[in-house]
């Protein structure tokens, strides 16, 4: 939370709180042993850039991140190039986690924070002076868990409330003010009851508690030693697996003469047994035969109703050519009956166009002689 913080300084302060929230409502779900809280903060102040509308590149969360980390464990500041295999995994990484945050929140990601509340509430109770301390108790909340398990309206009379209580301001309580917010009680004194555990606090210390390298950036000495040393100790670490030590080595060992006892012992079982195997392998053959008989008898059946099929289909083709034929003989035995042949009739035509055309030109001499 103190990296969140830090980092959020220079930006909006809805990114710092929105980023808080995400950061609380993550780890009440997901463990801090199985997730690095250093990597899961910078994919939370990622997300709520872009939530809050003031988006940064990639390049400049891992920039951000990667320098403080080596300030804070006084080691030297270097250079992270971003054609580096490094800066690639880092941004993968990146953006695999905040890919875990989307799904574990089922991509509802609203923040509704108290400090909206605030101004308003002191404005109906007549009291801006309590502005300032109200809003810092609303920033410190953010460092519990008040965001998760109360509202945001809860939270602002709860903290409206300790400020006025810390100046000495008095409140109208007949009838009680917070009952005009939605608020109650027993809720408000919880709120000023961890508000009150949190300032008797010490200073906040990190307490790595990833079973993994929980650096964001840097790899330690000792660990690259130690993967050099025991390369399967590495792999099972990757994984999540404890290794196995020398004890549970020798356990391994014992167990696995045990194992090729009991198969030495199925053996001669199966030896002195082979009548019983063999009937009993005579007796699955059988039933295998009988289950596979009313198959090949529906493919049989199949293969018969489709040549059945295509034998009526050359049925009707051919029972269709022969109708077709009937009709043309039909045709011709009519013509026929007509009594006139085809040449009778290309004469008749012939003869009626020539006495047409004797009556036309006598008319047309007729004409010309009137």
């Amino acid at each position: 939370m103190c990296v969140v913080d830090s980092f959020t300084q220079q930006r909006p302060q809805a990114v710092m709180a929105t980023a808080q929230v995400l950061f609380h409502r993550f780890y009440c779900k997901k463990s801090f042993a199985r997730f690095s809280a250093k990597r899961v903060a910078a994919s939370c102040v990622w997300l709520a850039g872009k939530l809050e509308e003031s988006p940064r590149r990639s390049k400049h969360i891992i920039f951000v991140f990667h320098r403080m980390e080596c300030r804070r464990e006084n080691l030297p500041i270097e250079f992270l190039d971003v054609f580096s295999t490094k800066y690639t995994e880092l941004r993968h990484d990146l953006i695999r986690t905040e890919r875990h945050l989307l799904k574990e929140m089922g991509f509802i990601c609203h923040v509704e924070h108290p400090h909206k509340f605030i101004s308003n509430y002191l404005a109906t109770l007549e009291a801006p002076e309590l502005t300032q301390e109200a809003w810092n108790l609303a920033n410190d909340s953010l460092r519990t868990t008040l965001c998760v398990r109360f509202k945001s309206e809860v939270v602002a009379c709860g903290v409206v409330y300790a400020a006025a209580r810390r100046h000495r301001v008095p409140l109208p309580e007949e009838p009680p003010w917070w009952t005009v917010f939605d608020a109650d009680e027993a809720a408000i004194q919880e709120v000023c009851r961890v508000l009150a555990h949190l300032y008797s606090l010490p200073k906040a210390q990190y307490i790595p508690v990833y079973k993994d390298n929980d650096s964001f950036s840097v790899r330690r000495a000792l660990d690259t030693h130690a993967s050099k040393e025991s390369p399967a100790s590495a792999v099972a670490s990757d994984r999540g697996t404890p290794v196995p030590s020398s004890s549970s080595q020798e356990k391994n060992s014992l167990a696995k003469a045990g194992r090729e006892k009991v198969k030495e012992n199925s053996d001669t079982k199966d030896k002195l047994l082979p009548a019983e195997l063999n009937g009993k392998g005579d007796q699955a053959a059988n039933s295998k035969s009988d289950r596979s008989e009313p198959n090949v008898d529906r493919a049989e059946e199949r293969e018969r109703s489709r040549s059945r099929g295509r034998d009526r289909d050359i049925r009707g083709r051919d029972s269709d050519h022969e109708r077709e034929r009937d009709r043309a003989k039909r045709h011709r035995s009519r013509d026929k009956s007509s009594g006139y042949s085809d040449k009778e009739k290309s004469r008749h035509r012939s003869s009626r166009d020539r006495a047409g055309y004797y009556s036309s030109g006598d008319k047309d001499h007729r004409h010309r002689r009137h």
